[in-house]
């Protein structure tokens, strides 16, 4: 209940820096810890409601620097559950991953802790089209991403 109250709360714009500011987003991963997939669902789309309104405030240009979830330590965890087998998990996840990479200040913390693979899966294998469309087009428009696939040789 109490990881459901905390992800409604991400997704309020107003909100952002006082959730960040009194630990809300260091609460919600310290409560992955008890693995139930209920909490895990809640948790994951905490993670993406707060990716979503971050990247919205980025958009209008009322945030800069890297996104707040990378600052507090979200994007391993988002990284090891973005192929998770419950779909309520892997969904949010895949949602925030393409929020997260829609801006390039992201993008090198996405590549070195393996976000950029997930979002190559994303935009190849993801069973919803809406998604695997985003994934692709943020794969596409990112000047960063392009360079790190082509020096993989890697056709996204």
């Amino acid at each position: 209940m109490v990881a459901g109250a905390i992800a409604n709360l991400c997704g309020n714009d107003k909100l952002q820096s006082k959730l960040r500011g009194e630990g809300g987003i260091k609460a919600l991963l310290g409560m992955v810890r008890c693995g139930h997939p209920d909490v895990l669902a809640q948790v994951a789309r905490g993670i993406a409601n707060f990716a979503k309104c971050e990247s919205r405030a980025s958009t209008q240009g009322t945030k800069t620097g890297r996104s707040l979830l990378i600052e507090d330590g979200a994007l391993s965890w988002i990284v090891q559950n973005a192929n998770n087998d419950a779909s309520p998990i892997r969904r949010h996840i895949e949602l925030a991953l393409c929020h997260l990479a829609q801006h390039d200040v992201n993008a090198k913390d996405m590549i070195s802790t393996g976000a950029l693979w997930e979002l190559v899966r994303i935009s190849r294998d993801c069973s919803r089209e809406d998604i695997r469309t985003l994934a692709y087009r943020t794969l596409t428009s990112s000047p960063t991403f392009q360079a790190e696939l082509r020096r993989l040789r890697i056709d996204n």
